[in-house]
This record gives structure tokens, sequence and C-alpha cells, in this order.
């Protein structure tokens, strides 16, 4: 895939991509956050529909203590940049940096938990294990590692990272 520019982020947005009346309320929405890239379309997007799905039940499970709702939505990297609020929700970001806009904006940003090796084929999680950011980024190096690495997130972080999306606001901006 040939590099394209980056779409703006935070205060680079376009104008008219905001407030506007077909701008979504986001209040308690958790955005899982796919590339546009065909290949994540085809791999990463049923990952980020079976996440939503575990999420959906996480909730269920826990409706009776919890005081805020959370709303797991999936939608694009070019959809979630192109919207300042999008930024300020907690976020779950699926694909790797060659596939995921949102996720080469985060290499950089968010610190490597997990990564299986320092060779191909690798899984990478970089989540903030003390949920002060409640942006995560998990890919691996194909569409079964990025599988595993979200088989991961679920195992080690979720319970975890879904009562801190329950308990705060919003996520740390940088």
């Amino acid at each position: 895939m040939a590099d394209a520019p980056d779409p703006p982020m935070d205060d680079d947005a376009p104008e008219g991509s905001e407030g506007d009346a077909s701008s979504p309320n986001l209040d308690g929405c958790l955005l899982i956050v796919v590339g546009s890239d065909l290949d994540a379309e085809r791999f990463d997007r049923r990952l980020a529909y079976a996440l939503q799905k575990r999420i959906e039940a996480w909730r269920a499970e826990h409706a009776e203590v919890l005081d805020v709702a959370i709303e797991p939505v999936v939608c694009t990297d070019l959809w979630y940049l192109t919207r300042e609020s999008a930024h300020r929700r907690p976020s779950v970001c699926l694909g790797s940096p060659e596939v995921n806009v949102l996720s080469r904006r985060l290499a950089s940003r968010l610190p490597e938990e997990v990564q299986q090796d320092t060779d191909e084929p690798r899984v990478l999680l970089q989540v903030d294990e003390d949920f002060t950011d409640l942006r995560v980024c998990l890919w691996g190096s194909d569409g079964e590692l990025t599988a595993k690495g979200l088989d991961i997130f679920c195992e080690r972080y979720l319970d975890d990272f879904l009562r801190a999306v329950a308990t705060q606001v919003e996520p740390q901006e940088d």
C-alpha cells in the first residue's frame, strides 16, 4: 500500500467535521477503531465486532453496579481522525500501522506492554496499565496474530480497562 498523507488529528480537523447536525453524540461511547484499508476491512472488522460483543456481555454482567453507560461502537480510522470529539473517548484501535492510520499515530504515544518477539511475526499491545490513558492499540503482523493480540488483551486487560472506562470521564489528552 502506498503511503498516503495522514488525516488530520486533534486541532488539524477540517472545518465542518465537528459541530454540524450530522455529528453524533458520543457520550458513553467506547470506540473500536479499524482501518479503512481493504485488509483491515477483511480481517480486523470481524475482530472489532467480536470485541464489541464481549464488551456488551461485560456490560450486561455488570449492569447493576455501572453508573455510566458504555456503548461499544465500531468505526474507521478516517472517521475517528476527522472528528475531534472522538479523540476524547476511550478507544481500542485494531490493526497494524500499515492498515490503520490511528495505529500509526498512537505507536509513539502509548507504551508497549506486550510484544511477542522483536522479529516477525509479532503481536503488539500498547496499553497504559494504569488506565489514565484510555486508548489501546493492538495488532499482529497478520490477521491471525491480530486475533491472538485481541485474545491476550481480553484475558489480561479487558476487565480492568472497562472498569476504568466506567469510572473515568475522558481519556488523558496529548
